[in-house]
């Protein structure tokens, strides 16, 4: 036994010290393409969520997917592209693994050309096509392999709990500092993507230009995700002349400005819900509820708003009040995990069971890897009396965590005394 533990530790370490070499080196790969994909589904919903849902316009999202697979056509991985515009006010843009790249509604609103735009997606994808995420995370799957020494066998792919502990660490990807050579190599793709796309590469450097300017005063959040240091920009103007572009590139469209004005027509609204988070983080509530109406007033659809309001009558035990809200925020985007989630809670309080449980059901395949959706489908299933789910799904909460949530100790309770 002890030599099979020994023949697997070095087995991992070879794995490993693969895993850990250089981006530009061929290297054996613990996640397919397929878990490539299936990881970057897994994300999604977690990551539109943290930055406070999808833009809620058919056409401006219709847009966003337009330029990207038409950029995406010249990349030379061929995957499941999706592009999304979230409602967040910070200036960022990401991409996510296997395909998904996000942009905020800041970002856009900086920008002032298509061509901009272009070299936003065109860069995202430049990080999916030199698997730079799925790098971080194998990385990550190897020290947890290793840490679970004890196991005799390698996984044959990433079926079951190891897919479901990679998606534990969603956050990190949000947060994930690329090295110098990652940006150069994502730089490149980016550039020669949008150039194929028919783009001025001119765009992204404007980008790039506009992003040292905000520095000084108030930092971009890509910049703290996407380092800009003065020689890169200066050695991407040197690549771009390596194209010696000409002809007839596209700079910019008129349909580019009206997606824009129609995100300028609602920023007054996106203004009144800042004024009204903040009122809500200070707890002065009322303030907080006049914002967020005076936002709702300005644009229906302001799914944040809707949410927060919601949150706010449920507080004060205004249940019918904060239904009203919440059932438009669902309209408005059924996919938003936050508003799925009080829906929830609002129904579970109004002891309508069958359609609280379809909310957390439905929170639970939008980020399976948060146990509170399991945690209140446990609580639905109790006042059910059906204690064998209920049971099962405070089990899986407890699994899952985070031990620190508010519910966390409640759920311990309540498992214990059923079990």
């Amino acid at each position: 036994m002890k030599k099979f533990k020994v023949i697997f530790l070095i087995i991992l370490i070879f794995i490993t010290s693969c895993i850990f070499s250089g981006s530009n080196s061929k290297t054996f790969s613990l996640i397919s393409e397929e878990k490539e994909i299936e990881l970057g589904k897994l994300y999604t919903p977690s990551s539109i969520n943290e930055f406070e849902g999808l833009y809620p316009e058919k056409e401006v999202q219709d847009y966003i997917n337009e330029i990207g697979f038409k950029i995406a056509k010249v990349a030379y991985r061929n995957l499941p592209y999706k592009f999304y515009l979230v409602n967040s006010g910070i200036v960022n843009a990401f991409a996510l693994p296997g395909g998904p790249v996000i942009i905020t509604r800041g970002l856009f609103l900086k920008l002032n050309n298509e061509s901009q735009l272009a070299g936003v997606l065109a860069h995202e994808l430049g990080h999916i096509n030199a698997r730079h995420h799925v790098k971080f995370l194998e990385k990550q799957l190897a020290l947890n392999l290793l840490l679970q020494i004890g196991s005799l066998l390698l996984p044959q792919d990433l079926k079951g709990e190891i897919l479901f502990r990679l998606g534990q660490i969603s956050a990190s990807l949000l947060t994930l500092k690329f090295s110098r050579d990652q940006e150069r190599e994502a730089d490149k793709y980016g550039f020669l993507y949008a150039f194929k796309a028919n783009y001025s590469p001119e765009g992204m450097i404007e980008v790039f230009e506009t992003f040292k300017r905000l520095e000084k005063k108030n930092p971009p959040e890509w910049l703290s995700t996407h380092p800009l240091p003065e020689s890169r920009i200066k050695e991407t103007k040197n690549y771009i002349n390596t194209f010696k572009p000409s002809g007839a590139l596209i700079k910019d469209t008129q349909r580019f400005h009206l997606i824009k004005n129609l995100l300028l027509q609602t920023e007054k609204s996106y203004e009144y819900m800042e004024k009204g988070k903040k009122a809500y983080k200070e707890k002065i509530f009322d303030s907080a509820k006049q914002q967020f109406k005076e936002a709702i007033n300005l644009y229906p659809k302001n799914t944040v708003a809707l949410v927060y309001l919601s949150n706010i009558f449920l507080k004060e035990n205004n249940l019918y009040d904060a239904k009203y809200y919440i059932d438009l925020a669902i309209k408005y985007d059924s996919e938003f995990f936050t508003a799925n989630l009080l829906a929830g809670i609002i129904y579970f309080e109004l002891k309508d069971y069958d359609k609280a449980l379809k909310f957390f059901e439905k929170g639970k395949t939008l980020i399976p890897f948060d146990g509170i959706s399991f945690y209140y489908t446990g609580r639905v299933y109790e006042e059910k009396k059906d204690l064998t789910l209920a049971l099962q799904n405070y089990e899986k909460a407890l699994d899952i965590g985070p031990k620190k949530a508010q519910w966390y100790q409640d759920c311990y309770k309540r498992y214990l005394s059923l079990k």
